[in-house]
């Protein structure tokens, strides 16, 4: 191919990704158009597609934890699932069925209700604490994913009236039930990892509220593209609620397993600064959402990201680094790192091997 060729082909790929996004109604808008086939810069590379047919999709589950039996055993259970997988569901959490319910009819009300209200929202300015879109990377990454996310960042405390009316309420009540569970699941992490209770509160890990609320529309064509391509997360923990439609996969052993949805339980899976801060010792692993003929698939991703308006620098725990276990990580900006993170593809992801000693 002649570099007029390649760069005919970028030109003509930015020109469509523009009119696509210039519509500012997401992928639902491509669905409710009435579209048979998905639109060329979402179909997947041919060697991505080819290497798809040698995964055999083993039937293996990813550990359910029950957090209400005795402590020394939920600890274990938690430490082995976040040694081996980095992934685990947890039931008897305390958050509400009814809480996670209106939370997943808040985000499936804001999808698919006013678009002129939707499109209020829709933007790619960083700078602001609620925008919605489709893929934040949509410019950067190599195929488009079929997905339409509503995300929401702030510092402190959730500024309500910013969000949308259509999920406010559901959502703030959602974030706030589930950060109190996201600091008991840091204790537990704490003790996982030999520490005190308070460890991992006391480095901040919590602070800050981030969440990525995903709509993922029924696709015509689920087997030439992803609702979301491989990745690890940036956050120190990650939550995530889901509805009962499949598609979230976590590699594990060389191949992607399935993640089942388990009535009333929520999924947590550690991020690259829980790796980092751990030296190593939890698990920061790939996972990723398939596309479906069923839909829509309907998440939300609270992240426990840490000070990230703030340049704080983390590094592996003192306590955790001896002669026999010496430190594999260097120091990180963390507000550097989740800016080089957003810099580029969701599929470009960075990881933790740029920093490794």
């Amino acid at each position: 191919m002649t570099g007029v060729t390649i760069q005919q082909k970028n030109t003509d790929r930015k020109q469509m990704l523009e009119a696509f996004d210039e519509t500012k109604t997401g992928v639902k808008g491509l669905l409710d158009s009435g579209l048979d086939k998905i639109p060329e810069i979402f179909v997947r590379p041919s060697e991505e597609l080819s290497e798809e047919l040698t995964y055999k999709y083993p039937k293996i589950e990813v550990p359910v934890i029950d957090l209400s039996a005795g402590r020394i055993q939920v600890v274990e259970q938690v430490r082995s699932a976040s040694e081996k997988w980095g992934f685990f569901q947890v039931v008897n959490h305390g958050i509400p069925s009814e809480v996670l319910d209106r939370a997943i009819n808040g985000v499936r009300e804001f999808n698919e209700g006013d678009v002129e209200e939707k499109r209020k929202y829709y933007s790619r300015d960083d700078r602001r604490n609620v925008k919605f879109s489709t893929n934040y990377d949509l410019y950067s990454s190599k195929t488009a994913n079929w997905r339409d996310s509503l995300r929401f960042s702030f510092p402190d405390q959730i500024r309500s009236e910013e969000l949308p009316l259509s999920c406010r309420e559901s959502t703030v009540e959602y974030s706030n039930h589930v950060a109190v569970l996201g600091n008991n699941l840091l204790e537990l992490l704490s003790e996982a990892l030999g520490l005190k209770p308070d460890h991992l509160n006391k480095l901040e890990c919590a602070k800050g509220r981030r969440m990525s609320m995903h709509y993922y529309p029924a696709c015509p064509e689920p087997e030439l593209t992803l609702g979301s391509t491989k990745h690890t997360d940036t956050a120190f923990l990650t939550i995530l609620l889901q509805n009962h439609v499949n598609g979230l996969q976590v590699f594990y052993e060389d191949q992607w397993i399935k993640v089942e949805p388990y009535p009333g339980a929520l999924i947590a899976n550690i991020g690259n600064f829980l790796q980092l801060v751990s030296n190593g010792k939890f698990r920061s692993v790939m996972h990723r959402v398939v596309a479906n003929r069923e839909g829509p698939r309907i998440s939300a991703a609270y992240f426990l990201s840490g000070p990230y308006e703030e340049n704080k620098v983390y590094g592996p725990i003192e306590e955790l680094i001896s002669e026999e276990s010496p430190a594999i990580y260097r120091e990180v900006h963390l507000r550097d790192y989740i800016q080089k993170f957003l810099s580029v593809g969701l599929d470009e992801n960075l990881g933790l091997d740029f920093w490794k000693i």
